[in-house]
């Protein structure tokens, strides 16, 4: 079957499709999170066992050397439903969840990350939608009743104009509250033959803008509070941001992006 460079690539038969259509793949991006992944995984897994849905867990590790892979290996040993996928001589947020998107069947993707920001027990929230036949169901810090949580005035002032800045860029009718939240599930059949770029850690925006979404719903958390380890955000996630935006701007408006 032939793939869009960068596409999720589709279930290609319909006995496939059958076995996974209600099966969820739960990405996990880790670069440094041995102090954290291993509690996540229990939390993950004491929250969607209940729910009796076919499940699996795609931790993809940028070759993190502080013993995450290890610990996501003894896991694994115990329980198949955990899988661990190195990346070797590759960083980016959006590149490691398409590469773990890449390695299941599921029918339904999701995301999280790895530092507790993401509350486990929003998991059930997000799923409910999705399986109630919503394209896109998005973990919201902006939508009523979400919160950013302790950020400063000057980052809460930088988020919000990051979001504002997406507005043109969105659907009219399905306008995200929160476009940059790595918090989500969509239906694979929504990423059908969309390219979507590896680099930056902004994922969700670009299938809002390029996927085949027709509805979306925000589901509001409070964003937690990074109890170990170290935030990504940086400058190169800022240009990473704005190279994106400069593509999407140009792919919606018919401008040149020349040099992005």
């Amino acid at each position: 079957m032939a793939l869009v460079a960068g596409a999720v690539p589709q279930l290609p038969d319909a006995g496939r499709v059958e076995r996974a259509q209600e099966t969820l793949a739960l990405v996990i991006p880790t670069l440094c999170e041995a102090e954290n992944i291993g509690g996540l995984l229990r939390h993950i897994r004491s929250v969607i066992d209940p729910l009796k849905i076919t499940y699996e867990i795609l931790v993809v590790d940028d070759d993190s050397r502080d013993g995450t892979a290890e610990v996501v290996s003894a896991i694994a040993a115990e329980d198949p439903r955990v899988r661990l996928l190195v990346r070797k001589g590759e960083r980016g947020l959006s590149g490691a969840v398409l590469y773990g998107w890449r390695h299941t069947d599921a029918a339904i993707l999701g995301v999280m990350d790895a530092d507790l920001q993401h509350p486990p027990e929003l998991l059930p929230k997000l799923l409910a939608p999705i399986l109630e036949g919503r394209d896109l169901v998005i973990g919201s810090r902006y939508t009523p009743g979400g919160e950013l949580g302790a950020w400063n005035p000057v980052r809460k002032f930088l988020s919000a104009a990051a979001v504002w800045v997406t507005w043109p860029l969105q659907k009219s009718r399905l306008r995200a509250k929160d476009p940059m939240s790595g918090f989500f599930m969509v239906r694979r059949e929504c990423l059908d033959q969309v390219k979507l770029q590896s680099a930056g850690f902004k994922l969700l925006l670009e299938i809002l803008v390029r996927g085949h979404i027709h509805s979306v719903e925000e589901v509001p958390f409070i964003f937690g509070q990074r109890y170990r380890g170290a935030s990504k955000a940086n400058f190169r996630v800022a240009w990473d941001y704005a190279r994106l935006l400069g593509r999407l701007y140009a792919g919606r408006f018919g401008f040149s992006s020349h040099g992005l």
